[in-house]
Parts: C-alpha cells; structure tokens; sequence
C-alpha cells in the first residue's frame, strides 16, 4: 500500500539524540535501570510527580536550547513535503517543545502530537491519531524512530516502522523494524519503493 504520511520521532530521530535518562533517573533519585521516566512519574503521588516534573522539563528545555538536527534531516523533510505527503511528529515530549524545535530549525510539519494530547508510545493512539487527522489508513503511514517504542507504537497501529540507527543500543530493536536504516536520507528510497 503507497505511503501517504510520515510521522517522526522527535528526540535521537529528527534531532541528534541528547537525553542521557540514565543521569535524569539518577537525578531523580532513582535506579539507573528503573525504567521509562515517563511510566514511573505517572504512578508516583501528585508531590513526587510535581518534583519529578520539575527535573524533567529542565532537560527537555536543555534539549530544545541545544537541539541539532540530524545530518539530512532538513533535506529529507521538505523531499517528503514535495510529495504531497503528510508530515507529523508524535513524541514522548510535550507538544511546545517539539513546536518550538521545528521553529528553531525552519522545518515544517502538518501535525504535533505530545504526551499532553493521550497516552504515549508504546500506545497506538498518537499514530491512529494523526493518521485520522490526515485521513488515511494506518497501513498508509511510517513511523520513523529510534527507539522500541516508536516500533511498537507502528505495530500497534498497523503501520510501517523505521529504525534510525544512530547509536549501538539502537541496534538492540531492529527485530522489530520493517527498515533499519542509519542516515534519515535513506528514508527517500523506502518512500519512493514502497509508492513505486
């Protein structure tokens, strides 16, 4: 089936990745090996999910401030927008700062989902989201990502996943990928075979 949208990632995919969460979970009293900061935060009480917060959102501006794209990202976006196709991001983060990276960087995307618009990836919603927006099937759509979770959340939702290698953990979650590609310009060449 042709591919109508793409939906990216936002941190490690369209940006150079700069969360270290190991540190962010030792800054937040935790294990190092805890878990997702996101999925922990959502059971704690309303005082340590305030404090936690805190630490959280210091990063994700740090991020924002301090954000590079990914060497062809840029280029790959508006190859993409020429084809008429729909461009989204769907990330962990909140809308605002994947708003504001795209501003910083002078890309433009038709759609910004957050964690404040329903449940986060691994969670199909964002993907079935955005592909209503957009009116096209999920099977019509590729998700691309550098994380596991971006890949679940495609599976969930019946589209197509990319794995952006761009580190040695990456590699850990290529089972679960229908490309695995290791420069985002190489996304192109599957758009233009899966719609040849």
């Amino acid at each position: 089936m042709a591919v109508k949208a793409v939906i990216f990632d936002l941190d490690g995919t369209i940006t150079e990745p700069f969360f270290d969460f190991d540190s962010i979970r030792e800054e937040m009293g935790l294990d190092r090996n805890a878990g997702p900061v996101w999925e922990i935060m959502r059971q704690a009480t309303d005082t340590e999910r305030a404090r936690l917060n805190k630490i959280l959102r210091y990063h994700e501006q740090r991020a924002v401030d301090n954000s590079s794209l990914q060497p062809g990202a840029k280029e790959t976006i508006e190859w993409i927008r020429s084809q008429g196709l729909g461009v989204a991001v769907l990330t962990r983060n909140t809308k605002d700062n994947a708003v504001e990276v795209a501003r910083r960087h002078n890309i433009e995307f038709d759609i910004f989902v957050g964690r404040e618009d329903g449940p986060v990836k691994p969670d199909a919603f964002g993907l079935e989201f955005i592909c209503k927006k957009f009116e096209v099937a999920p099977s019509e759509a590729i998700m691309v990502g550098d994380y596991l979770f971006d890949l679940l959340c495609a599976k969930a939702a019946g589209a197509k996943s990319v794995l952006l290698v761009n580190n040695e953990k990456a590699r850990e979650f290529a089972e679960h990928a229908d490309y695995v590609i290791e420069e985002i310009s190489l996304l192109v060449n599957i758009i233009k075979n899966e719609n040849s």
